[in-house]
């Protein structure tokens, strides 16, 4: 079963790649009631607030057709930022050498939280040095992650 944040993304990726624009990544944050949906763009030359309201425009059309999240929810449309959300292994990869912050879903050697220096990516396994030692976390296990600015 597809997460929201997954189904969001199959159904947006298309009009933001015409838009010329890369679709970053998607969060979607629920508490309680009310729930925050973000979209995430980028582009080389960077994301313009026109860049933000096409999306946001594009977006929700498709959501008030498809209805990809059940309730009420705010449509948040931004660039990815300085402290940018890593979704994908190859954003990952991306930053090899750059220091970031990992949360996992379930504890790696007795621990959830991993702040250090990323310095590879192998098959969906990414690599972290934090404080001398060596950490493998698995992709698919990884909660959230950012770059430290």
């Amino acid at each position: 079963m597809k997460s929201s944040a997954e189904k969001v993304t199959q159904l947006i990726e298309p009009t933001v790649q015409a838009l010329d624009l890369e679709l970053w990544g998607v969060e979607h944050a629920s508490q309680g009631k009310y729930s925050v949906l973000r979209i995430f763009i980028e582009r080389e030359a960077g994301v313009t607030i026109d860049d933000c309201e096409r999306v946001s425009r594009q977006a929700s059309a498709i959501f008030d057709v498809e209805e990809p999240i059940a309730g009420e929810y705010t449509l948040e449309v931004s660039s990815p930022g300085i402290d940018r959300l890593l979704f994908t292994p190859q954003q990952f990869q991306r930053y090899r050498g750059e220091e970031v912050s990992v949360r996992m879903r379930t504890p790696v050697d007795g621990r959830r939280k991993f702040k250090g220096t990323l310095t590879d990516v192998v098959d969906d396994i990414i690599h972290i040095q934090v404080d001398g030692s060596d950490f493998e976390l698995p992709h698919g296990d990884i909660e959230k992650a950012n770059i430290v600015y």
